[in-house]
């Protein structure tokens, strides 16, 4: 089941709100627009100049895997194109309007999603983890997401690096070497950037970290 949410904020952020598999009416957003269940992870896609959207692959096997443990998954679209600024802050409104539906929250992204993710992560003490795969190391030269990993960790937010040991699209390197000097758990695929063949895969591990078993969100 998907609902169609517009992110409240002085930005066009649209997006789809994937709900848990429930029965008849207990599954989804009630009249006032309150979430049933209890837990969801905003999906931030890939780079909009490039493409990226939130009916990407990625996002989409990740919600997948997450409403099959009874998790609901935000996928969101980005406003207008800012250089990396604007969609940080899409992606902070999106966290906003699911922390005033569900008692807990979490942040996954892809590549540059994957950047937006751990960027606005480490300014919401709140969240109850990020996942990023395959991020690049800057949004732009004054955002950089391997100084977020830092914060992070001084935050006490739980975080999982995803990356591809064959991608040589983004510059994924510098994340990871942080990753595993902070202890930040990582996870290496067999595979390109994106993953091809491999979305399910990907889709599993990180529904994992945020509800490691069915029954058990984040």
């Amino acid at each position: 089941m998907s609902d169609t949410v517009l992110v409240p904020g002085g930005r066009d952020v649209r997006a789809s709100l994937d709900t848990a598999a429930g029965d008849g009416d207990t599954a989804g957003l009630d009249r006032d627009g309150d979430a049933r269940a209890d837990a969801v992870v905003v999906a931030c896609p890939p780079h909009p100049q490039q493409r990226g959207h939130r009916g990407d692959e990625r996002l989409r096997a990740v919600s997948d895997a997450l409403t099959d443990r009874g998790v609901d998954c935000l996928r969101f679209d980005y406003g207008d194109w800012d250089e990396g600024y604007g969609e940080s802050t899409d992606a902070d409104n999106a966290v906003a309007w699911a922390a005033e539906r569900y008692e807990r929250v979490g942040l996954f992204g892809f590549s540059f999603g994957g950047t937006v993710a751990l960027v606005t992560a480490a300014s919401r003490p709140s969240l109850a983890g990020v996942c990023a795969l395959a991020p690049t190391a800057r949004l732009n030269p004054d955002v950089d997401a391997v100084a977020a990993l830092d914060d992070l960790v001084d935050l006490g937010v739980p975080a999982r690096i995803l990356y591809a040991t064959r991608d040589s699209t983004a510059d994924w390197e510098p994340v990871v070497e942080r990753a595993e000097e902070l202890g930040i758990e990582t996870r290496a695929f067999d595979s390109d950037h994106f993953f091809v063949g491999r979305a399910g895969d990907v889709g599993a591990d990180a529904a994992s970290f945020f509800a490691p078993r069915p029954g058990r969100s984040v």
